[in-house]
């Protein structure tokens, strides 16, 4: 690309550098009026129809929680380990982070290889809360209250196992060393991703708590 410079009175001035994005900053031009990457649109773009998914399925449970026919179920007691584990998944996600700004590369590995083993133990914990309550004899048609929980837990886990194979994917990447403290893009948008999922679990189980 042709390089332009302005030549006035003698005196050739150099054009502003180009942007380059590193890890958490833009880099270049401090002036840019848009300095999200097409990646950080795209992602937010996925978390707001996500959690208008939620806000929608919560919103009618609130609604019908006021129905005469609703019957509260006994809420499987493996949600509380499950939920204490998906925050230590979010926690081992958050370090790798942190170790790859500091070009720790193998803490790095280290610590996202447990945010996804957490991240699937939590899903195994899922599955088992379902046949605990299956065992109880309480299956999706059972009551207004057990269908949300089997719908609202389901699609969550859904769009956890999505994140998994998203870290999976950026430890590929780690392990063939294409990411450094100045290039982790892909690991600081699933880190986003996998601390949303987090929050959204943490909102869910409350709600299905104080009901």
């Amino acid at each position: 690309m042709p390089t332009l410079v302005e030549e006035r009175k003698g005196i050739t001035v150099p054009p502003p550098p180009p942007m380059e994005r590193g890890g958490d900053e833009w880099r270049g031009d401090p002036g840019s009026s848009f300095p999200l990457s097409k990646g950080q649109i795209g992602l937010w773009v996925l978390l707001t129809a996500i959690i208008m998914l939620f806000a929608g399925l919560s919103s009618a449970y609130i609604v019908l929680r006021g129905v005469p026919s609703w019957q509260n179920i006994e809420l499987p007691s493996l949600l509380w380990p499950n939920t204490a584990v998906l925050l230590l998944s979010s926690l081992a996600v958050e370090l790798s982070r942190r170790a790859i700004r500091r070009n720790d590369l193998q803490s790095m590995k280290r610590w996202l290889a447990a945010g996804g083993v957490l991240g699937l133990t939590f899903l195994a914990g899922q599955l088992a809360a379902w046949r605990q309550l299956v065992r109880a004899g309480v299956y999706l048609p059972s009551t207004l209250q057990s269908s949300f929980f089997y719908i609202l837990s389901g699609l969550h886990g859904l769009h956890l196992l999505g994140g998994i194979a998203g870290l999976g994917i950026v430890l590929v990447m780690a392990l063939r060393n294409r990411l450094s403290a100045f290039r982790y893009e892909p690991l600081k948008l699933c880190s986003t991703y996998w601390h949303v999922m987090d929050a959204l679990w943490v909102y869910l189980f409350l709600l299905l708590l104080l009901s």
